[in-house]
């Protein structure tokens, strides 16, 4: 299919793993939880639910079980999406936040109890089960629950991320009981116990998720959010359901990518990879000012469009079918000056934040995973009897009726726009690759760049993983690694990009995984590939 170069030029402490049943993510032990239950007779969706729960505890800076979340799963025959992000609760109008907050403001707060919607990560785990598993849905659980009650100790990026996230949620209602243990944020290398989660994912095991929404849990979550002066009520929680839908694709090189539909961000990689696919991308060196360059302005042209545009579906302008139309993606391209850099607005296609996993068995079956609670530790709000930390979804709608992104405009059960994007290709109608690279407005970002990587240089994911990254900001700013090559960040700068080196690679620009299939699956098995801007790795039998 590709004949993959596997010497990388890069400084990378990783190697692809290859087997016939893996499980990559961003933190070891949650894969464990994921092989065991592969070990177990489980498949690829039963491996997958385990790893995203482990992820909850292991985790928590980037997930937790108040999280939303998107799968997209190949089933052996043919591909489904699954949107489970949540809704707004039933009191939230533009005259509810104008009331509390004052009129005018752009958005609603981004911590507290005004700022979380209903979560739907636990929908996402119960309905793939119901679908798909193969295992007892409290199996799937008890790794997590383990890991929960035992506790475990603390790798570097989680402490990282941990540490520069106490000071600002210290205050938030449950935050410093759940996570300040001992009145600061654990060090690297010491022991942290969550018992109350262990609670919560009993529960959810032995209900098959009904607790969370409509049992004991559900209770927990709204009397506690309105103790706290928020408005979500048991029926909101009670009237969440996931949606099954058909992914968005669109062809490059021979290929289709694959993106949940809106209210997410996944269209924006395909938006960009659509325009670079009017440029001779291979003829340019995989690290040139010339190649990054045209990468970047065609991501720049995909947010414009999105973030004026992308909305829950009921709410948009066009349809995402407008937005990827060949035609007007080609008069797109046209825009981009291959010796200036450019600041661009939102065309008319119209004529007249993360945790990222995936799985994959010997028996074909591929899963791409996504969850999340948006601002690092979400909401900073935790439900203490059962260690629910809360995400901050809500934080995407707009409160103003009267500004300019009146398409994500808040209203009772709407959903917000969302960063989360599971991502999966194919050839021909056959899987190909599950991925995903976490990280707000990276995600499509890190989709982009590792398969342009992959599709156009013939980079192995693992090497493509490995590469230096830059993330486009807003305007003419950008940030890169500092591990990218000077003159190519000397390169952009003379064409007027406004480049920021960052020498953090672990909160800026992403941390993806990737299962690409070798051939048969029972035989050859998969490529797998983890990031090595966190802590997690890529295992298999």
């Amino acid at each position: 299919m590709i004949d993959f170069n596997h010497v990388s030029s890069y400084s990378s402490i990783r190697l692809p793993v290859f087997a016939r049943n893996v499980v990559s993510t961003s933190h070891p032990l949650a894969a464990q939880a994921g092989l065991r239950m592969l070990w177990k007779g489980g498949n690829a969706v039963d491996a997958a639910i385990a790893a995203a729960a482990a992820m909850t505890i292991v985790e928590p800076v980037s997930n937790g079980l108040g999280s939303d979340a998107f799968c997209i799963l190949w089933d052996g025959k043919e591909l489904h999406g699954l949107n489970a992000s949540g809704r707004a609760p039933q009191a939230w109008t533009p005259e509810y936040f104008s009331g509390k907050y004052g009129a005018g403001q752009a958005n609603g707060p981004r911590r507290g109890v005004d700022s979380i919607t209903v979560p739907g990560a636990v929908s996402a785990w119960a309905a793939m089960s119901e679908r798909f598993g193969k295992l007892p849905f409290a199996d799937l659980m008890e790794p997590a629950a383990e890991i929960a009650e035992r506790g475990y100790l603390l790798p570097p990026v989680v402490r990282q991320k941990w540490g520069a996230g106490a000071p600002e949620l210290q205050s938030q209602p449950g935050f410093a009981e759940s996570f300040l243990p001992r009145g600061r944020a654990p060090k690297v290398g010491e022991l942290f116990r969550f018992p109350a989660a262990a609670r919560a994912l009993r529960s959810i095991g032995a209900s098959g998720g009904r607790s969370y929404y409509e049992g004991e849990i559900a209770e927990a979550i709204a009397g506690f959010v309105q103790k706290h002066g928020g408005s979500m009520t048991r029926a909101d929680l009670a009237a969440h359901r996931p949606e099954w839908v058909e992914p968005l694709a669109k062809d490059y090189r021979g290929f289709t990518l694959h993106e949940i539909p809106p209210n997410g961000q996944g269209i924006a990689a395909q938006i960009a990879l659509g325009i670079l696919g009017n440029f001779d991308m291979a003829s340019l060196p995989v690290d040139s000012v010339a190649s990054q360059h045209l990468q970047i302005e065609a991501m720049k042209l995909a947010f414009a469009d999105v973030y004026r545009y992308v909305a829950e579906p009921s709410s948009m302008q066009l349809t995402a079918e407008q937005m990827l139309d060949d035609a007007y993606l080609a008069e797109r391209a046209k825009l981009i000056d291959p010796k200036r850099a450019q600041d661009f607005k939102a065309g008319n296609p119209v004529k007249g934040g993360t945790i990222y996993l995936t799985a994959a068995d010997e028996s074909g079956m591929m899963v791409s995973f996504i969850q999340s609670n948006f601002a690092g530790f979400g909401s900073g709000v935790v439900e203490p009897t059962f260690g629910i930390s809360l995400q901050n979804r809500g934080f995407g709608f707009s409160t103003d009726p009267a500004g300019a992104n009146t398409a994500n405009l808040v209203a009772p059960g709407k959903r917000p726009f969302h960063t989360i994007i599971p991502a999966f290709l194919t050839k021909d109608g056959q899987p190909v690759m599950s991925f995903g690279v976490m990280g707000g407005n990276m995600q499509p970002q890190g989709h982009m760049q590792t398969v342009v990587r992959m599709l156009d240089y013939q980079q192995n994911p693992q090497i493509a993983c490995d590469a230096p990254r830059w993330r486009f900001n807003a305007g003419l700013e950008i940030n890169a690694e500092a591990a990218m090559d000077p003159a190519t960040v000397q390169g952009l700068q003379g064409l007027g990009h406004r480049v920021e080196v960052i020498d953090d690679a672990y909160q800026d620009f992403g941390a993806g995984q990737f299962i690409w299939r070798m051939g048969d699956p029972a035989k050859e098995g998969y490529l797998a590939a983890s990031d090595p801007r966190r802590d997690g790795l890529a295992a298999g039998f």
